[in-house]
This record gives structure tokens, sequence and C-alpha cells, in this order.
């Protein structure tokens, strides 16, 4: 023992000695080549520096580079014996110690390498290629001298790795050096267009290229392996994008065709390329014509990590061998750098029932399940069990090793590949990659689900359900089309039907592979792909019972013993709850015994679950819970609110996995924060889409929300006051006024209690803890979701609190959390006990115009919004207080407002919608002291050609639209002189020239208002043609505004008509002259059809229409008496004849 401790140091004292030799060197003077001695010396040092053991422990790195450039100038190039050795000892040195090398020695050592390949005989080119392939890894940028000579036209490079090239070996090493090439540096130029263009081209020639018979398997494998890295970095690193059809056709098929590389039992034979379908729900045109369709998208959202590099194994640059993947493409749960999931391998799941249930995943037809009945014989295959010998089992087992890495290679590139293929263009290419029920008598075809289910690989299994994931994340609009709700009896079968299918057959064969699994970190990668499909799937469109299967299968994991499957698990759940909520099949589930699907999992469910009531213990809430109303109560609590309360509130009573000491926890106590975060998520997302059912548990939930606001972790905490949110936005959707929710079924305005509980406890605190800005933002949005009937009846003190504490933060120094609460004050000064108190709305005046003058275009928008709502107070306090509150309130501030409105509909269209919404309510408060006011006159001159240009603009449809109705809003203020200030004409030609505004062309109730007949005439006219071209539209999106455009053209006009003079119905005769029938053909369908309500909110009924037509009828018909004969016009008898047959119509209607 003590001879070993002595002898320990000495292969790193043997190996700085060798170093010091070669170090000691120099070029002997005079000679051209070294002698003989020389030579030996140098062979016999070279050997001994490549065989000998380095221990970087204890050791001090020499200066590896300069030394092989010193080595390099000991060696002649005549020397061949000696530059294969020297280019072997830069290969394994710069290898061993992971080196950079500076800029000079890189100059050096690349010339002669270059050279060495230009002059030495070709046995030696593998070494030097290999020399190479270090030297440039991660120094592309600095090689920029040399790519010429590497990869021009007659590129060394070019050359070794070209299709034709007999040495594999040497081919093999040309592509690596290649690849290495192709790696980006952070904050360095990438390879030009024509150099990565070069390489793209190499490498796609290499994938598809077949192994010859004199070429063994893992030679093969590593030149795939080195192949696919390359084209990998040039996606990643070149952030290359992939816009030719044939290019991408071409990846994708070779892509395809490795992805299967060497997996037992499958052979499968490729196209050279493959070919998109046309996707009309993404496009109108029609892509290239198609042989073969399939696609897949990843889009990087926010709450993800991006994917690992993945660690390369110590010494060899994760240039060749078995590359370790590392995490790539996983997804982290939550979204936090603390939550990073560690994802080991679980041989066992304490959970045992769920593989005894595969034949509850789905119900099938008899043979589909053959996907998976060969799965357990042979996807685990020992030496033990081969007819081979050990040494030939030894290879066999090598060489798998290296086809599973080609099949990962593959996979990872292609994960590469999805970021950088436009989406629409990606899903055409669905149906090679996701698999289809098989016909009748036809075999299942391969896809990534064939990986998945079959291959003996974990990581590859998991690499396969990471890529399905990153296809199946944002696919909602292309499965929007997805139906089979109704059974098709049609010679073809529709694309919707295609889909439908394709999506049934995931479902089934990702529950297959979740019974079937054993590793832990595959199994969370097939969870997170079901709630990937979950999340994206229209249910609402297919045949129920699919998300039951899903349900059913997924409970028993959510006790597995790894608890990143826990997490998953609940991931998956809440996928569950908010698609396309509420679902009746989803009700059901929730509605469902806790006992169901749980009752096999014997010891591994925890003792928690079993007992009902034991997480309503640990709640002492104040008071007892509203009374239960009717139809949302069982004789248990919901499950899975249960389950959830449970994870959060109680503590762990057993140690789940090994894995749960990686992740930080407010206390030991407590389950892992990654499962409460996500318990908290779940119960949040429940509340928002079946409030009715978490209703009868109200003040438990608050209880929930306050304890975790009450913690120490600000994660657990910003996730409390989420929850809090949403379940203050549930009462409030209860109490809208088109709320569909019967009074006595809602939730009782006692809900005071619930909030006097969150103002006495943990709520004000966090409201003021400045170091989580994003924990304030939550907790501001929190507190606007208060029911104003609530906030009534709240204590004064509390008011005050609530308003004080909004008033603050309005003031603070970061722009989500001043966002927020300029928001929050937008809500609370609708309140009916807020808005007559003049002080309040002069401080939250104040308030919101310091916000709209912000630097950041997020406060401006919210501040501008809340501006709004506070002008539609002044309009409302006007109608309903009277004089009284128009004295109170400041001029000075008024004016303020006004100028600041108009500065504001100069901004970003965010914040100019709500700017001109506010200018309209303002100019409409104006008193006639205002108006004769000198130091506003400026300003309502300003303001109002503010709204005439934004009415022009080129800006969105919202905001246009928001300026019309804001000058008529202007219109309705009788003080303002319309038809009389010059902006009259201008804004009635503005308003003339947009489809929009006719709403606002109604509201002048005086002639006078729209004011010489020749602007009167250009204003019916500019209806008459909006009238006309109200159906000229190829936006889905405009349809369902042309019903209510068409109503208010047709009130507008007959509003016009009731107006008119004798001097106006000349223009008015001739337009209905040469367009009577199609005007007479609008109007009946306007009193026909009678919508009760148009986009401004009014009510006009039947009767109210046809009192209109009749006035104007009545009207003209005086005006055209006293012209006795004078002119021939006749509207009023063309309009009669309207009446006439509108009455004819529904007489007919009621017979």
């Amino acid at each position: 023992m003590a001879a070993v401790a002595v002898e320990e140091p000495e292969p790193c004292g043997s190996f700085r000695r060798y170093l010091a030799r070669l170090g000691a060197l120099r070029p002997q003077p005079g000679a051209e080549r070294p002698d003989g001695g020389r030579r030996t010396e140098l062979h016999l040092l070279f050997d001994q520096l490549i065989s000998e053991r380095y221990t970087s422990r204890g050791c001090a790195r020499p200066d590896v580079c300069a030394l092989l450039a010193q080595a390099c100038q000991l060696v002649h190039l005549d020397q061949e014996h000696l530059v294969s050795k020297v280019c072997q000892l830069i290969h394994h040195l710069l290898n061993r110690f992971q080196v950079m090398v500076d800029e000079q020695n890189l100059n050096f050592l690349l010339s002669y390498c270059i050279s060495a390949l230009k002059q030495c005989s070709s046995w030696t080119h593998v070494e030097i290629l290999q020399a190479l392939a270090a030297l440039v890894y991660n120094n592309g940028p600095k090689c920029q001298k040399y790519l010429p000579d590497l990869l021009g036209k007659t590129g060394l490079l070019v050359q070794f790795s070209d299709s034709a090239q007999p040495d594999v070996e040497l081919r093999r090493a040309a592509v690596r050096s290649m690849a290495n090439l192709c790696l980006s540096v952070p904050g360095q130029p990438y390879l030009d267009e024509s150099y990565r263009s070069v390489c793209f081209q190499t490498f796609l020639s290499v994938l598809q290229s077949s192994k010859t018979s004199d070429v063994d398997d893992i030679t093969f494998c590593m030149l795939l392996q080195n192949a696919l890295k390359g084209i990998q970095s040039l996606l990643n690193g070149g952030k290359m994008k992939l816009m030719q059809t044939d290019q991408i056709g071409s990846l994708l098929a070779v892509l395809k065709k490795c992805m299967f590389h060497g997996l037992p039992g499958l052979s499968i034979e490729m196209p050279t390329a493959l070919y998109p379908a046309p996707l009309p729900q993404y496009d109108k045109r029609s892509p290239i014509k198609q042989e073969q369709s399939e696609p897949a998208t990843f889009k990087q959202t926010g709450n993800r990590r991006k994917k690992s590099k993945g660690k390369q194994k110590k010494g060899e640059f994760g240039e060749e061998g078995k590359e370790d993947l590392g995490d790539a493409g996983n997804e982290s749960v939550l979204g936090a750098d603390m939550l990073k999931l560690h994802l080991g391998d679980v041989q066992n799941s304490p959970c045992s029932d769920p593989r005894t249930r595969a034949s509850d995943v789905a119900h099938v037809p008899a043979g589909k399940d053959h996907l998976s009945s060969h799965y357990t014989s042979w996807k685990r295959i020992s030496s033990s069990e081969s007819e081979y010998s050990d040494a030939e089992g030894g290879i066999q087992s090598k060489m798998r090793s290296y086809q599973a890495n080609v099949r990962q290679g593959a996979l990872a590139c292609f994960l590469s590949a999805i970021k950088s293929i436009e989406k629409r263009v990606l899903y055409g290419y669905w149906s090679a990659f996701v698999p289809d029920a098989p016909g009748i008598g036809s075999p299942q075809s391969v896809s990534l689900m064939t990986i998945a289910l079959k291959d003996p690989s974990p990581k590859t299994r998991a690499c396969a359900l990471q890529v399905l994931s990153a296809i199946l994340e944002g696919s909602k609009q292309f499965l929007s089309v997805a139906e089979d709700a109704n059974d098709h009896k049609r010679a073809f079968t529709p694309f919707s039907v295609t889909i439908a299918s394709s999506i049934r057959e995931l479902h089934r064969c990702l529950l297959l592979a979740l019974v079937a699994e054993s590793s832990s970190q595959t199994l969370t990668q097939i969870v997170k792909c079901l709630a990937n499909l979950v999340s994206n799937v229209p249910y609402s469109r297919l045949k129920p019972g699919l998300l039951t299967r899903v349900w059913n299968q997924i409970k028993p994991y959510i006790c597995h013993k790894d608890v990143n499957v826990r997490v998953s698990s609940l991931t998956l759940l809440g996928a569950i709850v908010s698609v396309q909520a509420p679902l009746p099949e989803v009700q059901l589930l929730l509605q469902q015994p806790s006992s169901s699907g749980l009752n096999n999992s014997g010891s591994a469910t925890p003792h928690r679950f079993n007992s009902s009531e034991q997480w309503r213990k640990a709640l002492p809430s104040e008071g007892e819970p509203p009374d239960n109303p009717a139809g949302c109560t069982s004789s248990e609590p919901c499950w899975l609110l249960r389950l959830c309360v449970s994870i959060i509130v109680l503590p762990r009573e057993d140690s789940c996995s090994d894995s749960d000491a990686n992740f930080p926890s407010f206390s030991s106590v407590y389950e892992p924060c990654p499962l409460r975060l996500e318990s908290l998520q779940v119960l949040a997302l429940l509340v928002k889409g079946y409030f009715p059912m978490a209703q009868s548990y109200f003040l438990e939930l608050g209880e929930v929300a306050c304890r975790c606001m009450e913690e120490m972790d600000p994660s657990i905490q910003l996730h409390g006051a989420k929850l809090l949110e949403e379940l203050g936005t549930g009462v409030l959707q209860q109490y809208k006024p088109d709320s569909a929710v019967a009074p006595d079924q809602r939730v009782p305005v006692s809900v005071v209690t619930f909030w006097t509980m969150m103002l006495n406890g943990p709520l004000p605190g966090t409201l003021q803890n400045s170091p989580h800005a994003t924990l304030q933002t939550s907790a501001c949005d929190a507190l606007s979701s208060i029911l104003p009937e609530a906030f009534s009846s709240l204590q004064n003190d509390q008011q005050i609190l609530c308003v004080t504490l909004l008033l603050g933060l309005n003031h603070s120094e970061n722009p989500l959390v001043k966002a927020a609460a300029a928001r929050a004050l937008g809500v609370y000064i609708l309140f009916s006990c807020l808005r007559q108190d003049v002080m309040f709305v002069a401080d939250t005046a104040n308030a919101i115009l310091n916000s709209l003058h912000d630097k950041s275009p997020n406060v401006r928008a919210k501040a501008a919004w809340s501006l709004g709502n506070l002008t539609d107070t002044l309009i409302i306090n006007m109608q309903t207080m009277g004089q009284s509150f128009q004295e109170e309130f400041s001029d000075l501030l008024l004016l303020k407002m006004l100028r600041s409105a108009t500065e504001a509909s100069k901004d970003r269209d965010k914040v100019k919608s709500n700017a001109v919404r506010a200018l309209g309510n303002v100019l409409h408060f104006l008193q006639p002291y205002h108006i004769a006011n000198p130091r506003f006159r400026e300003a309502i001159e300003e303001s109002l050609q503010a709204l005439i240009s934004t009415v022009q603009s080129e800006a969105t449809m919202k905001v246009r639209w928001n300026a019309c109705y804001a000058l008529g809003n202007v219109f309705k203020n009788p003080a303002l002189p319309l038809g009389e200030a010059p902006w009259t004409t201008q804004a009635y030609s503005a308003l003339s020239s947009v489809v929009k505004s006719s709403m606002a062309l109604s509201i002048p109730s005086k002639r006078e208002c729209y004011g010489s007949t020749e602007q009167f005439c250009q204003i019916w006219s500019a209806l008459v043609i909006a009238l006309q071209k109200s159906e000229d539209t190829e936006d889905f999106l405009e349809f369902k505004y042309s019903a209510s455009l068409r109503t208010q053209i047709c009130q507008a006009l007959l509003h016009l008509l009731s107006l008119a003079r004798s001097t106006d119905l000349p223009v008015i005769w001739e337009t209905i002259t040469e367009n009577g029938d199609a005007i007479k053909s609008y109007v009946l369908q306007y009193l026909k059809l009678g919508v009760e309500e148009n986009e401004a909110g009014m009510h006009t009924d039947l009767y109210e229409r046809e009192r209109v037509l009749k006035g104007a009828i009545e009207h003209l018909g005086g005006i055209e008496k006293q012209l006795e004969g004078k002119a021939r016009v006749r509207v009023s008898a063309y309009l009669e004849d309207v009446l006439t047959n509108h009455a004819n119509a529904t007489e007919l209607t009621e017979a």
C-alpha cells in the first residue's frame, strides 16, 4: 500500500520530464533534416508522450501550444513517420489538456498541417487530418485565411470528403475536420455563406451514401455521426434557415434514414427527398406538388430552457465516439434555473399497476397493438442470450452502441432542423414522422413512435420523444382542422379525418409507451410529450374518450418514486384541465371518485391521498365556506383539487426519491419545490377553467394562496398570488352582466370575508416586497381582481389601504410593477363607490398621466387604457351627478388630460387606440365655459386634428375604429360648434372616407351640424358606396363585422333622410335612381334581421327601425309637398314602397 502511495504522483512527474526534454530540443543549425540520432530520440520521445497517462490532479498545465509548435519545427515534412507521430501528438495533447490554441501558434500549426497534407504521402493523411480537427475545434473564426485551402473548390477537405474517396477512414477524418470548422463561437463571425453551402452539401452526400461491403460498421457509424454533427452545427451556429423545398426534403429524408440506422428488426429504404403536402389552413396558395406528407415545429418559449450543448467527454472534445447528448432539447418543467431537473434512470416504478393495465390504454381494432407486442422480448438484448461468443458479443455490443449514437445524432440534428424550418412548411411533412392508424391489412408506417416504442436504448427513445414534443409544440393551428365527431361516408377520406386519425394514433402509441417504459428519464419525456399533445388537440371536434384514457393512465404516476415523473404528470393534468376549458368530458373526470385509477397503487400512494379530509384540516379558515351551489358538489372533494392542495400544504411523509435532493426547497418538511409549484399551477388552471367546481372550496383555496404568499420562497409566493388572481377573476366573471351563471349559483357577495383575510394577511406585505418585481406585479393583478361589490363592503381603512398601495406602486421604478399598478387603477376607477369621489378621480388622473409619459411602451399602453376608463367615468358622472361633478372637477387637470391624450394619440398603436378613446370622452365632457376659455381653444383644436388624422392614418383597424367612435362622441357635445367650425368639414370628410365611421355619422341630431348641402351630399354618397362595398372583404376575420356594419350604414342613411333639406333631395334622388334596387335590398334586410345589439352597444328592435323609416317618410313627404312639383323627386314614395314590401314579407312569414 505504501509503495502505491509513493508511485501515484510519478506519472505526472515523468510526463513533465518528457515535456521538458521536448522543450529543450532545438533545430540543428545548418542541417535541413535531423540526423539519425536525433530522429531516434524524437521517435522515442513522441512515443512516450503519446502513451503516457496524464492526470490533471496536482499537475500544472504546461504551455502545450508552444511545445507543439516547437515539435513541428523539429520535424521536416520529408520525415513522414515523424510527421505522422507529431500529428498524433497534436491530437493527443490538445484533447488531453483541453486547451484553446492561441492565434500565433494556431497559424503556425495550421500552416504545417496544410503543407503536410499537400506534400506527404496519403498514408499519413488520416493522422494529419486528426491533428487538423483538434486544431480547428472551436477556432473556426481564427481560421479564415486558411478556408480557401480547406473548403475552396479544390480545397483539401472537399477532396478528401468526396464520395469518390475510396479510403473511408480518410473521408471520415476529413468530414470530422469540416464539422469542427462549422462549430460556432459566441460573439465571433460565422462561416461565409459559400463555405456553409459547400459543407452542407458534403455532409448531405455523406448521409445519403450507402455502406459498401469493404467498410466495417463502426467506421461507417462514426462517418455518419460526424456528418450529422456538422449539419447540426450549421443549423445552430449559422442560424441557418432552410427555405428551398428540395433542400428541406433532402435533409429530412436522410435524417429519417439515420433515425432508424441499425434499429434491430427494421430495415427501411428512403427516397433521396421527401415532399410536403399542401396545408390549406396555413396558406391559400398550393405549395410544391407532393408525393408524401409530414411536418414539425419547435417554438422556443419564454419558460423553456434552451437546448444544452451536451457535455463532451473529457479528453475527446466530444469529436467522435460515444456522444453524450446531455439534456439536448430537454425542457424545464417550470422554467426556472433552480428547478433544473436531474433526469436519472429508474428501473422499477413503485406504481406497478400501470404495467398490468396496458389493455386499458386504448380500445382499438384487433391487430393495432402489434406495435408493442414484441417490445419487451427484444428490447434489452444481452450477449448471454445471443448465439455469439463473448468476443463476438463484445463486438456486437460495441456496434449497437455506435448505431444508437447515430440514431441519437440524427434526432438531435432533427431538433435543430425543426427550429430552422418555417412552421407552415414543416407541417407539410407531418405524415413522414407522426404515426397514422394503419389501414386494413397494411403494416404500421415507421415514425418517431416506432423508435419510442422499439428502440433498445432508453436515451434514443427519450431523444425521439423530445423531437415529437418539439413537433407538437405550437401545432394548435395545424391540428385545428381535425374532426371525427361525425362518421363520414364519402368515397374519399377528408383531410380533417386523416388528421383526427393521426391524433388518435398518437394518443394510443404514447399511452402504450407509458405503460411499457422503465427508464424514468424516458418516462418523463413520454409524459411531457403527452402534455404537448393534449395542449394542442381540438378535443371539442373529436369523439370523446381520448382524455379519459390519458387521465386514467397518468393517475398512478403521480406517486412515482422519481420526482421528475411526478412533476411532468402534474403538468399533463394541468394541460387536460386547461385545454378548451370547460370540456364536458373533463367535467365528468373531475367529478370522479378520488379512488378511481388509484385503487391498485398499493403502498406507492402516499397516505394523504387516502384521507379525504386531512387536507382541509390543515387549513383552519375563518368562518365557514360559502354554501355549496347546486350542481357544483359531490360527496367528496374533487380528486385533483385535493391532490394539489395536499402536495402544497401537507408535510412530506416519506422520501420519494434520491433525485429530490437536487431541488432547493423552502423546507425539507414539504414536498420538493418543483412539485409544489406545479401543483399551484394546476390549481390555478383548475380554478380558471372549471370555477363552478372549484368555488365550493373558495375559502380553502384562498387559505392555500395566503399560506403560499407567507412563505420565504419567492417562486411559491408568486404562484400563490397567481392562484389568488384566478380566484378573484372567477368571481368577477360570474357577476358580469352577460354571465350565464344563475344568481343563486354564484359565489355570495359575502366573499368580502375572503378579501379581508387577504388584506389582513400577506397581500400588503407582498405588494411592498420591492426586491421581487414579478411578485409585486402578480400581487397587483390579484388586487385588481376584487369584485366591485365586495370592495364597497370592505371596511373604510381597508379600502384606503388598497388605493394607497396602488397609488404608491404607480411610482415604482420597475416598469412591470408600474404597468400593473396603472392597470389596477384603471379597474378601480370604474368602481361605483370610488368614481363619484372627486378627490380619488383627481389623484388617479394625476397618477395615470404620470405613467402616460413613462419611457416603457408597456407602461404607456396600460396607462392609456386606464385613462380611457377614467374618461368613461367622467361621462358616467356627468350623466348621473350632473353639473355638480363637472364644476368640482379641476379645469387645469382636465386641460392636462386633453393635452396628454393628444400627445399619446401620436404614440404606437397600443397606446393610440385608448388615447383616442380618451380624447372623444374628454371632448364630450367639456362645458361651454371650457370651450370659451382661450386656454382650452388651442388644445381642443389640436385634439380634434389628432382624431381626424388618426381616422385617415394607416393605423390598425382597432385604432381607426376607436377614432371614428371618438369623433361620434365629440358630435354628442352640443356646446361644440358642429357645422360652423372649420374642423367640421375635415371631420366629415375623414369619416366619409372610412367605411367603419357610419355610426359616428349618424350621431348629430340637427341638419345644421352637417354643414353645407355639398358636404351633406358627400356624406350621403359615401355611405351608399360603403353599403355596396360592405361585403367586399377577403379577410375572414372581417366577415363578422359585415352584418353590424350594414346595420350601422342603414341607420345612418335613414337618419340623414329624416334630417334632409329640400336642397339635399336632388342628389339623394339621383343616387336612388342609379342604385335604388341595391339600397332597397339592404334596407329590407336591415328591417328583417332586427339585430338587437350592434358593436356600439345600442339596442334597437324591429319596431324602432320601422319607426325611424316612417319618420323619414313623413319628413320627406312634408318637404316634397312644400315644393309643389318644382322638383321631380319622390324619395318618400320610394321609401313607402320599401316599407310596403317589408310589411308584405312579414305577413307571409307569419302566415
